[in-house]
């Protein structure tokens, strides 16, 4: 199926700084999400597809969750999110950003940099295990982890309802 992409000037208000409120009831949902590409074709992407690609851990990692405080250090462990995209958009070589969108409306922007020049043993992850077990729909069943963010947990995505690869 192919999508319009949202256009620019109608950007969602989590680009520029958002008011998230934790949300302690997961929404409903497989762990499966859509990946949009730069061309604005739709392709489901379920968990099963995600543990054929290359497995990658990452240690250290915090979750610094808006009003829950941080938690951690944990090892997470899935695919990181070059990869998915060298698997699924092999074409899609440049590209102005990708927004991560959870079930709930939270979302997250990346910019190529933070992607593709991420430290090989520090990637951007789709992550599906935590300290070696898969995870739960409550711990978020497939979420993004920022090794490098300490802060405030801002790109830290759980729930994961859609990946949309902005074209330039």
């Amino acid at each position: 199926m192919t999508l319009a992409h949202p256009d620019a000037a109608q950007e969602p208000a989590w680009v520029h700084g958002h008011p998230h409120e934790p949300n302690p009831t997961p929404p409903p949902g497989d762990g499966a999400f859509l990946l949009l590409s730069p061309e604005g074709v739709q392709e489901r992407i379920a968990l099963e597809k995600l543990r054929t690609l290359p497995y990658t851990e990452v240690a250290e990692c915090y979750i610094v969750s808006t009003g829950h405080g941080k938690s951690g250090p944990f090892v997470f462990g899935g695919v990181a999110l070059r990869d998915l995209l060298g698997a699924c958009l092999p074409k899609a070589e440049h590209w102005r950003h990708i927004d991560v969108i959870s079930a709930d409306g939270f979302g997250a922007r990346l910019q190529p940099a933070e992607v593709l020049a991420a430290s090989p043993d520090r990637p951007i992850l789709l992550a599906y295990a935590r300290d070696g077990t898969l995870m739960t729909r409550q711990s978020g069943l497939v979420r993004l982890i920022v090794p490098s963010e300490t802060n405030d947990a801002l790109k830290q995505v759980k729930w994961i309802e859609r990946i949309v690869v902005a074209p330039l």
